[in-house]
């Protein structure tokens, strides 16, 4: 697989990386033996990239991720992020800063995290010196390159102002386009995008069900694009957007991450199936390319993302 530079402090990356969210919660049952099976099999197509967070089953995502590539870890590299409170408040204080990466250090089971994210914007906290308790970490060795998610314009400029930000993470898809007045801000600071939810939450998977088939903690069951009033046109959009894909000879999950791929060549996606053979599928994504002709159809298809926005 390609690879692809995310900012201009050394990172490079996998053009296709993996998310591991799902391996510990969101998205219905989990079964940790598949999940690492997709994660190695993951690295054997040629991913380097994999990302995790505290908030992904509060260690338990982390443990299982650097269980996984324990075998392979000086061939990849590891992102986590810290921020959230179990009620999924913010907590970007020094103090808990610090002790989320070290816990994350231990969970991963690594000397040093290759890309530590700050996961939410912490209202309370000045982002500048969130970024200055993230630089101890650069400084001592324990971390190689800083990155922000979910942030806005103000927010990169100001964290990037104190040390040099590689990467932003955000949602992007063919259905959710809200970072997009962000790319123009990356290019000029240099900063690479990874691109979080790449298949809109499995809307583009193509296999979407509505919301009676998940659990009632499942994220799906909140947001925009499965409430009744939205869930059938955003089907339709699907429907569409399969026969194109079909008749180029791939599937929808594929032309979506193309998609992505063919936007900028500083994006990286990170799709998280826990299926070894969806894993497969993802990243044969990234030997396809479309032409000008194709990129338009898609953009007819879904000219403003799916109906009613990514969160509920």
């Amino acid at each position: 697989m390609e690879t692809r530079t995310l900012g201009t402090q050394g990172l490079t990356v996998s053009a296709i990386g993996y998310g591991a969210m799902g391996t510990a919660v969101g998205y219905g049952p989990t079964d940790d033996t598949e999940s690492i099976a997709a994660i190695r099999h993951a690295h054997e197509l040629g991913v380097t990239h994999f990302d995790t967070a505290e908030m992904y089953g509060w260690g338990k995502g982390e443990q299982l991720l650097g269980h996984a590539l324990a075998p392979i870890r000086d061939e990849v590299t590891i992102a986590t992020k810290f921020g959230l409170t179990p009620s999924f408040g913010q907590d970007s204080g020094p103090g808990h800063i610090r002790e989320v990466v070290d816990n994350s250090l231990r969970n991963l089971n690594i000397d040093s995290i290759d890309v530590l994210y700050q996961h939410v914007p912490d209202p309370n906290v000045p982002i500048e010196d969130v970024v200055g308790v993230m630089k101890e970490y650069v400084d001592s060795g324990k971390v190689k390159y800083l990155g922000l998610s979910n942030a806005d314009e103000d927010t990169v400029r100001r964290a990037h102002a104190v040390h040099p930000i590689s990467v932003l993470q955000n949602e992007y898809s063919i259905f959710a386009h809200d970072v997009e007045p962000l790319l123009p801000i990356l290019e000029e600071l240099g900063i690479g995008l990874v691109a979080y939810s790449p298949l809109a939450r499995g809307f583009l998977s193509g296999a979407v069900q509505s919301r009676d088939h998940y659990a009632a903690d499942d994220f799906r069951q909140r947001l925009a694009w499965w409430k009744p009033e939205n869930f059938e046109a955003n089907v339709a959009i699907t429907n569409e957007l399969t026969k194109f894909a079909e008749s180029k000879g791939v599937t929808l999950s594929q032309l979506a991450l193309a998609w992505l791929l063919a936007k900028k060549d500083y994006i990286v996606p990170i799709p998280g199936s826990r299926n070894p053979g969806r894993v497969a599928q993802n990243n044969a994504a990234a030997d396809l390319t479309l032409t000008a002709e194709e990129f338009a159809r898609i953009t007819e298809i879904a000219p403003d993302g799916g109906l009613g926005g990514r969160l509920s």
